[in-house]
């Protein structure tokens, strides 16, 4: 594995440079420069020969980790992909957006800098689709099966393109004009450019997936009727529904759900006119939610020239390393700067959301503020720590409460959790037969990489399902996923 000693000849941890933040707010593009020559196989190197790997068991995909390290190290690219695609379909979405649980259950974390496993992993598929690795993989036959998949965020492609390499005639069903879910529309393009998402779906497109855009499922066309015309249906139409803060003063002009700041501004930045755009340059910008959605929502404002940004958290803010209850090697809730957060803005911790002001006209003007008080094993406002803050716009970014169950729920009967999910047992059934639900839908809002892990492991239920067994692999880890009845 990787060199035996590399740990000690290399114990630094490197990480490709981030582009001057100067330079980077006049543009949308990704914020990392090149990559210095030799960094990454110098870094793979210090992949330990451990005798338990629990980098594996960090990863909800069960990423072959130390063998693509080591296969990096011996520049040997062809074989890490090999290695790399064998458990994800796409690393380029990963190696971008995942927080990385592996590096946190390293075991050379623990008393060193973890290997830099996300780096690696986004230098093997970025270097194979530039050498010309990556080709449609076709099914040795057809099965005659056919398979609907409805959302096209990273469970639904994962799910569609395994389905269809075992050989069923698979169809994504995608309410907008164009495929990728909140990759394409919630992620900001300084995170992942949407050429990597294109460039995917030609090659699905390639290996015979069809996609089906700007149908919405429920309206454009039924859900039983969905049913009827195909022999298995994959739900993975995400968790989109914001949470609220039902405070006074919520119907004021100026406050918004994250994603209906987030989705305009990337469809603006993709060259398209939204009609419902919030451009908050010049005003004072209130993000209410100190999490990766708050991030985004922070590094667009910037970009877009906003007057002054300041993050509000209701809770603590978390430690530099870890402490006590979370040791190695769990996953550990760390302060975290990200790259919007180096950029600009204020952060603050421990603040409640009191109240919002507006003027006559019924406009947002600020919002009070008091200091978080935890009693009694939970948490309130601080009476006599009230202050007001400024505030043009306010950005909601507290998380999500579930699926959006309107029509799928009136029109199919399909049993809701108490957490606002599709129901469905540990092999992602739900209570009708032939339907299967994967990812955020399922889960809750969660990781990209939970996702995908998802995904591939609901295809394989809805492959056994049609053809009574299945050559499809389950994510080791897939059982761990919470289930909701």
């Amino acid at each position: 594995m990787a060199d035996p000693r590399g740990f000690l000849r290399t114990p630094a941890r490197e990480l490709p440079e981030r582009r001057p933040v100067p330079i980077r707010l006049r543009d949308w593009k990704e914020v990392y420069e090149e990559r210095e020559s030799g960094q990454i196989e110098r870094q793979a190197g210090r992949c330990m020969d451990c005798g338990v790997a629990f980098c594996h068991q960090g990863c909800p995909l069960g990423n072959l980790i130390p063998e693509f390290n080591d296969m990096v190290h011996r520049d040997d690219w062809r074989g890490a992909i090999e290695r790399l695609h064998s458990t994800n379909n796409f690393p380029e979405f990963t190696g971008r957006l995942c927080p990385a649980p592996c590096e946190s259950s390293c075991v050379l974390g623990i008393n060193q800098p973890a290997v830099t496993i996300k780096q690696s992993e986004l230098a093997i598929i970025d270097m194979a689709w530039e050498r010309g690795y990556i080709n449609p993989v076709l099914p040795d036959r057809l099965t005659g099966k056919t398979v609907a998949v409805v959302g096209s965020g990273p469970a639904g492609l994962a799910a569609a393109q395994q389905l269809t390499r075992v050989g069923h005639t698979v169809a994504v069903y995608e309410r907008d004009e164009l495929v990728g879910g909140l990759l394409r529309y919630g992620i900001p393009d300084f995170k992942m450019e949407k050429r990597h998402i294109d460039r995917r779906i030609e090659q699905m497109a390639q290996e015979g997936t069809r996609f089906r855009t700007g149908v919405t499922v429920g309206v454009d066309v039924t859900w039983p009727e969905l049913q009827e015309r195909y022999d298995a249906v994959v739900v993975s139409v995400g968790a989109p529904v914001g949470r609220d803060l039902d405070i006074p003063g919520r119907q004021l002009t100026g406050i918004h759900f994250a994603m209906d700041y987030l989705v305009p501004s990337n469809r603006a930045v993709a060259g398209e006119n939204p009609p419902n755009h919030i451009d908050v340059a010049g005003k004072n910008v209130i993000i209410l939610g100190g999490g990766d959605t708050g991030a985004d929502c922070l590094g667009t404002a910037l970009r877009q020239g906003a007057a002054s940004v300041t993050t509000l958290a209701i809770g603590k803010r978390p430690p530099t390393e870890r402490d006590g209850n979370q040791p190695w090697p769990m996953d550990p809730t760390l302060f975290e700067v990200q790259s919007a957060h180096e950029e600009g803005g204020d952060r603050t911790y421990l603040a409640s959301t009191v109240e919002f002001l507006g003027n006559s006209d019924g406009q947002l003007t600020g919002l009070v503020v008091a200091e978080t008080e935890y009693v009694d094993g939970g948490r309130r406002p601080a009476a006599g720590t009230e202050r007001t803050i400024p505030a043009d716009v306010v950005l909601l970014a507290l998380g999500y409460s579930g699926v959006d169950t309107s029509t799928i729920s009136a029109q199919w009967g399909i049993d809701i959790s108490s957490r606002g999910t599709l129901a469905r047992n540990r092999t992602y059934d739900t209570n009708i037969p032939g339907v299967f639900v994967a990812g955020d839908a399922g889960r809750g809002a969660s990781l990209i990489v939970w996702a995908i892990a998802e995904g591939r492991a609901a295809a394989a239920r809805a492959d056994e399902f049609l053809r009574g067994r299945t050559t499809l692999p389950r994510p080791v880890t897939a059982h761990d996923a919470p289930i909701h009845f």
